[in-house]
This record gives C-alpha cells, sequence and structure tokens, in this order.
C-alpha cells in the first residue's frame, strides 16, 4: 500500500504546484475581459464580463503589429547569433587545446558573477557613438554574446566522445570540419535548449530596449505594453489583453520544443 499511497501523494503535489503555475495565466485572461472597474474591485470577481473589445484597444493604442515584427527580428537575430557564437566558443573551450585554457575559461566565466546593469551604461554610449539608438541593431548585437550559453553548450560537448573526432581527423577533417559536421548535430539537445532559454530572455526582455529606443515604432512589445501604464491611473483589462497577446507566440514555441528542451538540460551535466 505504500506505493500507491505514494503516487497520490507526488500527484497531489504535482497538481498543487500546477495550480499555483497556472493562476495567475487564468487570471491574466479573465482580467482581459473585464472593465476597468470590475478589475478593480474590491473584492475581485472571478468572472470574466466579456469585454473583447480591450484586445481591439490594445491595437488603437500601440503600433502593435510593428512592435510585434521588431520583437521577432529581435529575438531571432539574437538567438541565431548567440547559439553560432556560443557553439564555437564552448567547442574551443571544451575540445581545442591551447595555453592558457582554462584560465581565460575562468575568466570569461567571471562575467556571470557581475550584475548586467554595470554594463548598461558603457553600451549604451558605444551604441550612442554608432548612432544606433533606435535602431533593431541595439537591440540585436549587445545580446549576441553571453558567458552563460558558452558555459552550457561547453558541458554538454564535454560529454561526447572524443572517438569521433579523432576519427574524423584520420579522414583529414579540420578543427572547423568536425565543429560543423560532427559536434553541432551530436549538440542538438543543447542547441535547442540554449536556443529556448535565449528566446524567452529576449522575447521578455524590458529594461534594454527601454534604454535604447524611444520611438514608439521601433519599440519591442515588452517596451510598448510598459508605455501603458499611466502615471496615475493604468487600464489593466487593456494590459492584460496586450500582455496575453504578447506571450501566445511564446508558449506556442515552448509546447512545440519542451521535449527537446528538457533532454537538452539533462544532458549538460554529464561531465564538469
Amino acid at each position: 500500500m505504500r506505493r500507491p499511497r505514494a503516487h497520490i501523494g507526488a500527484h497531489a503535489v504535482l497538481i498543487a504546484t500546477s495550480l499555483v503555475m497556472v493562476t495567475p495565466f487564468a487570471w491574466q485572461i479573465i482580467t482581459s475581459l473585464k472593465t476597468l472597474s470590475g478589475a478593480t474591485r474590491v473584492p475581485p470577481s472571478f468572472l470574466p464580463e466579456g469585454r473583447w473589445e480591450n484586445y481591439g484597444r490594445v491595437f488603437e493604442l500601440l503600433p502593435f503589429g510593428h512592435q510585434f515584427l521588431n520583437t521577432v527580428l529581435m529575438t531571432a537575430g539574437r538567438t541565431v547569433g548567440q547559439v553560432l557564437l556560443s557553439s564555437m566558443a564552448a567547442y574551443a573551450f571544451a575540445r581545442l587545446r591551447f595555453p592558457g585554457r582554462g584560465l581565460l575559461f575562468g575568466v570569461f566565466l567571471s562575467v556571470l558573477m557581475v550584475p548586467p546593469q554595470l554594463f548598461v551604461i558603457p553600451q549604451y554610449e558605444i551604441m550612442l557613438s554608432l548612432g544606433w539608438l533606435n535602431t533593431l541593431r541595439a537591440l540585436i548585437v549587445p545580446g549576441l554574446f553571453s558567458a552563460f550559453g558558452v558555459f552550457l553548450l561547453r558541458q554538454f560537448f564535454l560529454g561526447l566522445p572524443r572517438e569521433l573526432e579523432e576519427a574524423a581527423r584520420l579522414d583529414g577533417a579540420g578543427p572547423l570540419r568536425i565543429y560543423w559536421s560532427i559536434m553541432l548535430p551530436l549538440a542538438r539537445p543543447g542547441l535547442v535548449a540554449l536556443s529556448v532559454l535565449v528566446l524567452l530572455w529576449s522575447w521578455n526582455d524590458l529594461f534594454w530596449p527601454l534604454v535604447v529606443n524611444t520611438d514608439p515604432e521601433q519599440m519591442t512589445l515588452s517596451a510598448g505594453l510598459a508605455s501603458l501604464r499611466g502615471q496615475f491611473q493604468t487600464d489593466y483589462p487593456v494590459l492584460m489583453a496586450g500582455s496575453l497577446l504578447a506571450s501566445l507566440p511564446v508558449i506556442a514555441v515552448f509546447v512545440f520544443l519542451q521535449r527537446q528542451f528538457i533532454q537538452g538540460i539533462a544532458h549538460t551535466g554529464i561531465k564538469g
């Protein structure tokens, strides 16, 4: 009888945890279908009021199409660039032997201990001097490099058998050929895991787009939605409707790639 009871307890914990995670999303949907007075009522009501026009108001108050396209381009550029550059650096740290490799990797990882806010002013000065403010380049280029991405993929490359590289070298393949034709296909779970993480971070990035963009036409969705918050009053139903529309693509991508994401995270801990 212990095993069934253990299973019941485990399922009860999982159900309770799932409810805790789903409740904010359900509340967001309910609030997006209310009036402002209904959304701020005390005690709160858990019944929607069928105000579908809140979704239409999002497109009236924001250049939603432009901001959605900006977000897609920024996220795609960061994801592709960071995965490519991080995988190249990770392969070098994991497989290539050169003087000072361990020391250089330690210095590289030390960036993770520095709060990212400390880099904002130097990066802003660089964007200003290049004339990149209010452009997609200012949104994409600073997000192409990640010490965490290098660390994650390095752990994955360390878990791959060296015999494959040795066989490729006997066939005359060089480091670049081995990296592109052998290591990258084998590292697909790790690449998918990093891609999903970068996609989520980039899509939800708010601070940096607010720093480098003041033109509503060049803003991302997160920055555009933040502009809906008023100084004295905020239309929460419209804000929730816009947030829901902005989150749907990310949810769809994660549901589609969740199995590969979990496999990639699990495999990165094979070797230290």
